[in-house]
């Protein structure tokens, strides 16, 4: 049964978490390396706390009723291809301390899967998108924004050799798909989130300091809200 959006509001958290978890919210461009900054921090995390995971990738809609081909040429990267009410509605069960059964995208098809994934709620839930900054909603459930930051050409580069290995898809698909739609998105909704941010890490997911100052802030805010 699906529940509605805003059923989450004034629910009591489930009986086993003491506090709202800290929602953790890491946003860049593709190939910035936000999921490198957030599978570090949530690893970082789990020896002391449980951890959740989402990524913003398993919310966009399925497009079953448009012909593979059109799937194709679809734009990826504007938040209208998103289930952003989906995310939110995720995002707010488990802020209320509920479980919730994340979608899976199959990125060959273009399609969502028939199957899903389930997130027990923790002390701690990372998510992370390209566009999770750029949505007012998503903000206003997030505790500790970041801002992934990386040079375009690096971005690019990691972005090819990904949908290369991962997503099957040939070269000039790849670039095409830069050129029409993810750089245009970029400068029209990527880059302008970065305000949002609290914390902007420069130089990618490798950037080992800011993962670290990231790690130390959550465990400060963590330790004072327990008893």
């Amino acid at each position: 049964m699906t529940v509605p959006a805003t059923s989450y509001a004034g629910r009591p958290p489930a009986a086993d978490l003491p506090a709202r978890p800290l929602i953790i919210g890491i946003a860049g461009g593709s190939g910035s390396g936000k999921s490198t900054v957030a599978r570090k921090v949530a690893e970082a995390l789990r020896a002391t706390s449980s951890v959740a995971f989402l990524d913003m990738d398993a919310y966009y809609r399925s497009f079953g009723h448009l012909a593979l081909d059109e799937r194709r040429h679809v734009n990826w990267d504007h938040p209208d291809a998103l289930d952003v009410d989906l995310l939110v509605e995720q995002l707010g069960e488990l802020a209320d301390g509920h479980a919730v059964e994340k979608p899976v995208y199959d990125f060959v098809a273009h399609l969502r899967a028939a199957e899903t994934v389930h997130v027990a709620p923790a002390d701690v839930v990372v998510v992370d998108g390209i566009l999770l900054l750029s949505d007012e909603r998503v903000r206003a459930l997030c505790d500790v924004k970041v801002f992934v930051d990386a040079d375009a050409d690096v971005r690019l580069i990691r972005r090819i050799r990904r949908d290369l290995a991962v997503r099957g898809r040939p070269l000039e698909e790849i670039l095409t798909q830069y050129l029409s739609t993810v750089r245009p998105m970029h400068l029209q909704f990527v880059e302008p989130s970065k305000r949002y941010a609290d914390v902007i890490v420069p130089r990618g997911g490798h950037n080992a300091v800011a993962v670290e100052m990231i790690v130390a802030k959550i465990q400060r805010r963590l330790g004072a809200a327990r008893p």
